[in-house]
């Protein structure tokens, strides 16, 4: 039986975020599972990498109940971050470059070094360097936002950009922190780190191991996005947007006009 192209569907995805262009689901069509969309996702990052861009990081995804039911599926996932992604905290990012982007608060940890999996959670100071207040701009390359689980995978779990503030010594609880997602001075989205699994350090133990069944393991220096604490809201042209986290501090970024 032959598998799904899965080059020919990372270039699809490839394509539509290079030229900001929807495209219509592919799994259903393809017979993508979640095992080939992880496939599909490490060729599409590959074509970042071979223009030259660098992996700096991975992300959670899915790892609230809000965003679960935001977007219809209800399994965490996991996606890679590249160094073109970042955007300088308090800096500008055109939507024009987006489909239909999206902002979410999050924690983000620095890595100190590798974190073993199944690593108690009493010796993840040792592994973690710091933790910040971060934003995640999400852009899925699928008409309309929506997508099933082996959809979202195979898109690198929406990845676009993202934003981290100032870091920090890692506080002796990440639990139950207060999170706020402003825009324009108003506020969008209240919520808790409780959200994120029920406290953000979980996810990096979930992302250690889910990676690790595909073979990857994170690195010393790459930053770690825990998941959205809340729902996301669409960017508009010349938004100010900050992520406040409790005890943490703020990070922001605008869209250009």
């Amino acid at each position: 039986m032959i598998g799904p192209d899965v080059a020919g569907i990372a270039e699809k995805l490839g394509v539509a975020a290079d030229t900001a262009t929807a495209i219509p689901q592919l799994a259903a069509e393809t017979g993508l599972d979640v095992d080939a969309a992880y496939a599909v996702q490490t060729a599409l990052v590959q074509r970042r990498v071979d223009r030259g861009e660098r992996l700096v990081g991975l992300k959670m995804g899915l790892t609230s109940r809000a965003k679960m039911a935001q977007v219809g599926v209800d399994e965490v996932i996991w996606g890679r971050l590249t160094d073109v992604m970042r955007v300088p905290d308090g800096g500008t990012v055109d939507v024009g470059d987006f489909i239909h982007p999206r902002v979410e608060p999050e924690v983000a940890f620095l890595l100190d070094r590798l974190p073993e999996p199944g690593e108690p959670v009493g010796a993840f100071t040792d592994a973690v360097r710091a933790v910040a207040p971060a934003i995640e701009l999400i852009d899925s390359r699928y008409a309309d936002f929506t997508f099933s689980l082996a959809d979202v995978v195979a898109d690198n779990t929406s990845a676009a950009a993202f934003v981290v503030g100032p870091w920090s010594p890692v506080p002796d609880g990440l639990d139950n922190l207060g999170v706020l997602l402003e825009v324009d001075g108003r506020v969008a989205q209240v919520g808790s780190t409780a959200a994120i699994l029920g406290d953000p350090r979980r996810a990096l133990d979930e992302g250690i191991r889910l990676a690790g069944r595909h073979g990857v393991r994170l690195r010393s220096g790459w930053v770690f996005l825990a998941g959205a604490a809340t729902a996301a809201v669409p960017l508009r042209p010349g938004a100010h947007v900050r992520a406040v986290v409790e005890r943490l501090g703020v990070a922001s970024l605008r869209a250009a006009s």
